[in-house]
């Protein structure tokens, strides 16, 4: 999907040609989701992936907001694990199995990361937020931070407070009218998640 801005400030999602329900052992394409927020296990051919490739994306999109431009600006699929390699480093051969388990050729430049106070050239961030981004930008999906978490973590809890208002003075619009079926966990994540 898309992410658009009204002249409202509203956020809308859109275009959901490809979206479909992921499901175990039926296998997916590959060559999904724009080429700057693309998963890097889908730049590897993965066809049997999880909806963490969902906050790979989502991880792009918030660094994209805080520093004005994309994480990640590939010419190509192969150049874009090139550009997530110049940032995160290179995977090791189990992160790569992980990823894809039929990639079999394992040759990327020799890369060690870069702290994410570079990659967010010099921007004061929260500890919050850089720790966020960490959590979605991980070479393993499967440790990946899961939506669920995602929005009980410490980098929302401004939004938590009671009061809480937009930069510009207005009052929040409602974030938290989540359904009972989409809190299939404990109560007290859902305590955690909801101010």
């Amino acid at each position: 999907g898309n992410i658009f801005l009204t002249e409202k400030l509203e956020i809308k999602l859109g275009d959901f040609g490809s979206a479909k329900l992921l499901t175990t052992n039926e296998p997916s394409i590959s060559y999904i989701c724009s080429r700057y927020y693309r998963a890097p296990e889908l730049l590897l051919g993965a066809i049997d992936y999880t909806n963490s490739i969902d906050m790979w994306s989502a991880g792009c999109v918030m660094g994209e907001l805080l520093i004005g431009f994309p994480f990640f600006r590939g010419e190509s699929s192969t150049d874009q694990l090139v550009e997530i390699i110049k940032v995160i480093g290179t995977p090791t051969k189990a992160q790569v199995q992980a990823m894809n388990n039929e990639y079999t050729e394992f040759q990327f430049p020799k890369l060690a990361s870069h702290p994410w106070e570079n990659v967010f050239h010099g921007k004061k961030l929260s500890l919050e937020a850089v720790n966020l981004i960490d959590a979605m930008l991980d070479y393993l999906p499967a440790r990946r931070i899961k939506a669920k978490e995602a929005i009980r973590h410490h980098f929302f809890d401004e939004l938590k407070k009671i009061g809480a208002r937009l930069p510009n003075t207005k009052t929040l619009p409602c974030l938290f009218d989540f359904q009972k079926k989409e809190f299939e966990f404990s109560k007290r994540s859902i305590i955690k998640a909801i101010p």
